[in-house]
């Protein structure tokens, strides 16, 4: 069986809490995905990953703790524990610029990846002690925010005792993401005393990596990607959205193109034989290090690219274009 894991990074939004957005209103656009045609958020995803029998992966980020309380946290995290989905854990170091009481003398940074080795340790261990406390099990695998995480994010996890890293997402790598990974690696690799596990994709042109993301890809491209996975031994396939994906940019109305994309893919996973949804907590790290080969990436299709275009294009004027007032 090849493994899918449906990763979810909950997040709340650091920009818009520069923006002035308090607290509430924060959680409820960028957690529960609340609009005037109601709530499409996590709650939302549980409902559809239930309903095909699979399990989800939230990636939670606790950082937001140290500006507006732990209580915060615990209410996310709550409900999908209660619910039988994974937790893990995410991070985004914006929220240091707003922090009263520094865990690192005051030093920010938009990464991870912007702090020393030894800054890392202190704020990995902080942000997995905060989840804990907010009702989640000692977390095991990691996720950069922005993917900005380096070798050093991979030495200060090995350090706190954590077994996986999901940062690299080879469309970042070079960019965001400073971790030393082949970008034609699709296998987990074991790197600097962690298991590194990359975010899935595929070719949509020769030697372009489209990453396997609800909002970036088509329906017709994850069946096929998943199709191919479904053939390989001993494969993980790590999918990637967000918290609030299934909403409009503008965090306005329900985008319905990306929610049938997120429910074509549990349909897809339990339809389809040598397929199983999985946890970090499902994987065997030994059986997962397979040798580097392109096989284990679906070659470029350009009637799936072009069908994708043409949907997105259509999606955009359809769920992204400004309305006018009634």
């Amino acid at each position: 069986m090849s493994q899918v894991l449906i990763t979810v990074d909950t997040e709340l939004s650091a920009g818009r809490q520069a923006r002035g957005l308090d607290a509430r209103a924060n959680f409820e656009s960028s957690i529960l995905g609340r609009t005037d045609q109601g709530d499409f958020g996590i709650g939302w995803q549980m409902d559809r990953l239930e309903a095909h029998g699979l399990r989800g992966v939230f990636f939670v980020d606790p950082m937001p703790a140290l500006v507006h309380g732990e209580a915060l946290v615990a209410d996310i995290v709550g409900g999908i524990v209660a619910r039988g989905h994974e937790v893990q854990l995410h991070i985004h170091t914006e929220w240091l610029e707003w922090t009263r009481v520094s865990p690192v003398g005051g030093r920010t940074g938009h990464d991870l990846s912007d702090f020393s080795l030894d800054d890392q340790i202190i704020l990995l261990e902080l942000a997995r002690d905060m989840l804990v406390r907010a009702g989640a099990p000692r977390p095991i695998a990691f996720r950069a925010g922005n993917y900005g995480a380096d070798d050093n994010s991979l030495k200060a996890l090995a350090a706190i005792g954590m077994m996986w890293d999901a940062s690299v997402n080879p469309a970042y790598l070079g960019s965001g993401c400073r971790i030393t990974f082949p970008a034609d690696r699709a296998t987990a690799a074991a790197l600097h005393g962690v298991t590194e596990l990359p975010v899935a994709g595929f070719y949509d042109w020769p030697g372009h990596f489209r990453p396997a993301q609800i909002c970036a890809v088509s329906s017709a491209e994850m069946r096929a990607a998943l199709r191919h996975a479904a053939g390989m031994k001993d494969f993980a396939f790590a999918v990637v959205t967000h918290s609030f994906e299934m909403l409009s940019r503008d965090r306005l109305r329900p985008n319905r193109a990306v929610m049938a994309r997120f429910d074509s893919l549990c349909s897809s996973i339990a339809a389809t034989p040598g397929l199983e949804a999985a946890g970090f907590a499902d994987l065997d790290a030994a059986a997962l290090e397979q040798p580097s080969s392109p096989d284990y990436r679906l070659p470029p299709s350009y009637l799936r690219t072009a069908g994708r275009l043409a949907e997105q294009l259509f999606a955009t004027w359809r769920y992204e274009r400004r309305l006018r007032p009634a």
